[in-house]
């Protein structure tokens, strides 16, 4: 058998392409620009590198804020272009804020209108190409998977939303089956003795092994997996592909050999990390504080109408090593919210006043933590703090719950800003799955894109 490999882009691979394609679509199109009209804002030459870089910085930056290259939004024109819209506004506006290192402000006016519609269709011209080609079927990564039939549904629902171009087209019964066997009518399944075979004729890129019981592998299915290693296919576990596509650990999945999944990022010893975070959070948290204090009146107004009663509140939470610590937050619900006992906070909670879903969608009710983060009982970036009703009960249905104690809470985190609040167990272990990939991925890199992703979070009012 030989070996036929489809055309596709790795997620990775995806995400730099947008981002180099948009700056070189604008560049592209600001030469245009002053080329064939009579525009002379920013010239591409030489004389202007330092006003070039700073509008490539700007559109880089505010892209990844407004989601310019989230790989779902991105395959939609309607998020696209809405996205797109807001990112030239931002930028233009930024643009002009900085005319140290930014062009000074034309005589002609219009001329930045002309700048700022330049940036909306070159980005847009190129996008609709990606769109129509990259994101089209023949850039599909197709996938075979192999697996026992009992537990297909569960894998093939967990990534069928996480990547556009990632096609699981069916998959082969790792197990021996006869009549009597379960069977799945979700996916197509291939017949165990056709596997080299299926490979050719569906054009297959990829193998995704999701076998939880090695043991029980049939002979002829491991010969031929075999055979495909020595061939050079490309042939990966699901654990890794459930991982590095969904970007959380699959602690469901996770069994005996746990070790083997949890290698935790050197950064949780590295002391210049420490060092330099500890750094971080001091410096941010002074600039938090200061802030709340500019808007201290308008919270005191606002709690006045629309909370009436303590405007602070303090409660228990369990923090690094399971060290419990009181935790100081602006009081967003009704006084005595739980007089009838201990419960989750849930969406379109009564308990929750007004002004307190004001404050818990803006985020402003988490500004007094600044102060847990000074005493070094928090971080800003960490998984978030429970209480230690929730964990007692949490840490004896979820394994692993308690391995996100190993590190500080954070007012911010991976699962704060890739998922929903936590108000169920199910939604307990989705937060665990983020809070340990970035406990497993903690870097300076990661921090950074946390903090860019809380920035939409704020901004386009997703807090609850």
């Amino acid at each position: 058998m030989t070996k036929k490999k489809g055309i596709h882009f790795e997620v990775s691979e995806r995400k730099i392409l947008l981002r180099i394609l948009d700056l070189v679509m604008v560049y592209l199109g600001v030469y245009c620009l002053s080329l064939y009209f009579d525009f002379e804002y920013i010239e591409v030459s030489k004389d202007n590198s330092v006003a070039l870089i700073l509008l490539g910085v700007y559109i880089t930056i505010f892209g990844t804020i407004f989601e310019l290259y989230d790989l779902q939004k991105a395959s939609k024109l309607e998020s696209t272009f809405k996205n797109v819209v807001i990112t030239a506004s931002t930028v233009v506006l930024f643009y002009l804020l900085t005319p140290v290192l930014s062009p000074y402000l034309p005589v002609e006016r219009l001329q930045i209108v002309y700048l700022y519609l330049t940036i909306i269709f070159s980005i847009l011209l190129w996008r609709v190409f990606y769109m129509n080609l990259i994101e089209s079927p023949r850039f599909y990564k197709r996938v075979l998977l192999v697996g026992e039939v009992s537990n297909i549904d569960g894998l093939v629902r967990a990534l069928d939303t996480s990547d556009p171009n990632y096609k699981i087209v069916g998959f082969i019964n790792s197990e021996n089956s006869s009549e009597d066997s379960v069977k799945f009518n979700g996916l197509k399944e291939f017949d165990a003795k056709d596997f080299l075979q299926t490979i050719q004729k569906e054009k297959i890129s990829e193998i995704l092994v999701a076998s939880f019981n090695t043991e029980a592998i049939t002979v002829e299915v491991y010969h031929d997996l075999m055979l495909l290693l020595e061939r050079g296919f490309k042939i990966r576990d699901y654990t890794q592909v459930y991982e590095e596509l969904l970007q959380k650990v699959p602690v469901q999945f996770v069994g005996k050999d746990f070790y083997k999944y949890f290698p935790f990022s050197r950064s949780n010893e590295n002391k210049l990390y420490i060092f330099f975070q500890r750094g971080f959070d001091i410096v941010f948290s002074l600039i938090g504080l200061f802030f709340g204090l500019l808007i201290a009146p308008i919270i005191l107004i606002g709690n006045l109408i629309g909370n009436r009663g303590p405007l602070f509140y303090s409660q228990e939470r369990v923090g690094r090593n399971s060290k419990p610590f009181q935790i100081i937050k602006l009081r967003s619900m009704v006084v005595n919210a739980e007089e009838d006992g201990v419960k989750w906070a849930q969406k379109n909670d009564t308990r929750i006043t007004a002004f307190g879903m004001f404050l818990r969608r803006s985020r402003l009710d988490e500004i007094p933590q600044f102060i847990n983060v000074l005493k070094g009982d928090m971080s800003i970036i960490g998984p978030r703090p429970e209480r230690p009703f929730f964990v007692n009960e949490l840490s004896r249905i979820i394994p692993f719950y308690e391995t996100r104690h190993i590190i500080k809470p954070g007012l911010t985190g991976w699962a704060q800003v890739s998922t929903r609040y936590g108000a169920s167990v199910d939604d307990s272990l989705t937060k665990l799955q983020y809070d340990l990939y970035y406990i497993k991925h903690r870097s300076v890199f990661l921090d950074f894109s946390i903090s860019i992703k809380t920035l939409s979070t704020i901004l386009y009012y997703r807090g609850q």
